[in-house]
């Protein structure tokens, strides 16, 4: 397996450990999240059910009360009958159950008057106080806002009133009641167990108390109906009956803590994202500048081990010369130095940058071709076609390089047998050459990796020659190169796109 299978392997392998640990993450926060939820709503309905306990005492109260003050009355109108018979005794009867009855009235506060309104007596009142007959009129007024007197029918069909008011003890009671009521609320409030709490009516509208929100926004209408709605997307209403058909409704909030962890996994891994990318990020630019680092040194080195060699052999080539005079030999001897001079100018130029001239685009390509062709398998044949008269940005030898690493990467896929054409044109001031062969072809999958350092199909290489034909055309000549097409067992087009000059 070659340096680039393992790397991608690592990628996959470390890509679905990071999704493993992402879902484990966002799985035990959404698990925590709902056990908190739980515990919530559990408080919640522990603190409604004692609301309600305390609304049921709240309702038994109000309905004794009722009966409380039905029995104050039917007290008043006994004493009051009690004294419409003392006043229409005849002979001999017996009153001593009468008085009896009259005398039993200690609680309720009375006041008798004729059928002008005038004060006759009065009964259970402040006894220092009811001497004063202002005093009596202003209780008179009282117990006449509070309930309609007690009508006397006398004998001579004149008529009395009888006034009267709740006892002390009624009404103690009754401010106990009303205090408990309207503490109620309070506790609501105060009681919201350390969530945003809103307490409201049936319509959902009328807000009768609240707790742990905003003092300074639920002055706002506006502010507490968005509330509300929020609440009743988030939790089920808690519902709490006060008395017989009406109902009323506890909404409550999610916890501050509650949300922030529920928001907590897309918050880690955005984080842990973002942090992936910028390492990935700072990774690839130093590997990049290694990599530089590592082809200027090799390329600088190799330069400096061909020069020496080279110029030894044109010394000897000029000696045999001399003894032997073989034009033709010493003619291709000549090329072939030539030849690794080139080479040995290609490698010095990595690293630096190189100068670009405008030049002929046919002629480059031809002369990368025509020197190839000799030296490759007779049963591929080269052929230049297109554009003849278009100029581009060149650097010579860097790109008589790609074109000499493009064919014979063409005539290894065709095993040494097929054809491979160059074709040349103008496009909106763009030089496009189009190298096509016959070969095997390349899967889709693969028209980004080829161009990867490491990335190799043969049993020996090092993966390097596609990708510094991408190096050269896109670091040192500002263009572009990639697969235009490619069909398996079809053949493959690389296209190479470069600076026109007009």
């Amino acid at each position: 397996m070659n340096i680039y299978y393992k790397k991608q392997l690592w990628k996959l392998l470390l890509g679905v450990i990071a999704v493993i640990i992402v879902g484990f993450s966002f799985y035990y926060t959404n698990s925590l999240v709902r056990k908190i939820s739980n515990e919530e709503r559990k408080k919640a309905l522990l603190w409604a059910q004692a609301i309600r306990e305390k609304a049921e005492l709240v309702r038994y109260t109000n309905e004794l009360f009722e009966k409380l003050e039905h029995e104050e009355r039917k007290k008043g109108e006994l004493w009051a009958n009690g004294m419409k018979k003392l006043t229409t005794l005849q002979g001999n009867e017996d009153v001593s159950f009468i008085f009896e009855v009259v005398k039993n009235n200690e609680t309720v506060p009375v006041i008798l008057t004729d059928s002008k309104g005038k004060i006759i007596s009065s009964r259970n009142l402040d006894p220092v106080l009811s001497k004063d007959e202002t005093y009596l009129k202003s209780e008179l007024k009282v117990m006449a806002s509070l309930y309609k007197p007690i009508e006397i029918n006398i004998l001579n069909k004149t008529k009395n009133y009888l006034y009267y008011k709740d006892s002390k003890l009624f009404s103690e009671l009754k401010q106990v009641l009303d205090n408990l009521i309207s503490s109620f609320i309070t506790e609501v409030v105060n009681n919201s167990a350390s969530v945003p709490v809103i307490y409201v009516d049936s319509t959902f509208h009328n807000v009768l108390g609240y707790g742990n929100l905003d003092s300074t926004g639920v002055v706002s209408e506006a502010f507490l109906q968005k509330h509300i709605e929020l609440m009743l997307l988030q939790n089920e209403p808690i519902p709490v009956e006060l008395s017989d058909g009406v109902v009323n409704y506890i909404l409550y909030q999610n916890s501050y803590i509650l949300t922030r962890l529920k928001y907590y996994p897309y918050i880690q891994f955005s984080a842990v994202g973002l942090f992936i990318i910028l390492s990935y990020i700072l990774f690839s630019v130093s590997r990049k500048a290694e990599q530089n680092q590592v082809w200027v040194g090799m390329s600088k080195e190799t330069a400096h081990q061909l020069g020496t060699p080279i110029s030894s052999l044109l010394a000897w080539i000029e000696l045999l010369k001399e003894k032997h005079g073989s034009e033709m030999a010493f003619g291709e001897m000549k090329r072939d130095i030539k030849r690794l001079e080139t080479i040995t100018e290609r490698f010095s130029k990595i690293g630096s940058t190189p100068s670009l001239e405008p030049v002929l685009v046919s002629e480059v390509v031809s002369n990368a071709v025509n020197y190839l062709q000799s030296r490759i398998s007779n049963q591929v044949s080269l052929e230049v076609t297109g554009d003849f008269t278009t100029y581009g940005q060149i650097n010579i030898p860097l790109f008589e390089w790609v074109i000499e690493n493009l064919t014979k990467n063409a005539v290894d896929a065709m095993e040494g047998k097929g054809k491979i054409t160059y074709h040349i044109s103008l496009s909106k001031s763009k030089v496009i050459l189009d190298i096509t062969d016959n070969g095997k072809g390349l899967p889709k999958s693969k028209f980004k990796t080829i161009f990867k350092p490491g990335y190799t199909t043969k049993q020996r290489g090092w993966g390097l020659g596609l990708s510094l034909v991408k190096r050269i055309i896109e670091n040192y000549h500002r263009g572009k190169i990639f697969v235009k097409s490619s069909v398996v067992n079809q053949g493959t087009t690389f296209r190479i796109v470069l600076v026109a000059v007009k």
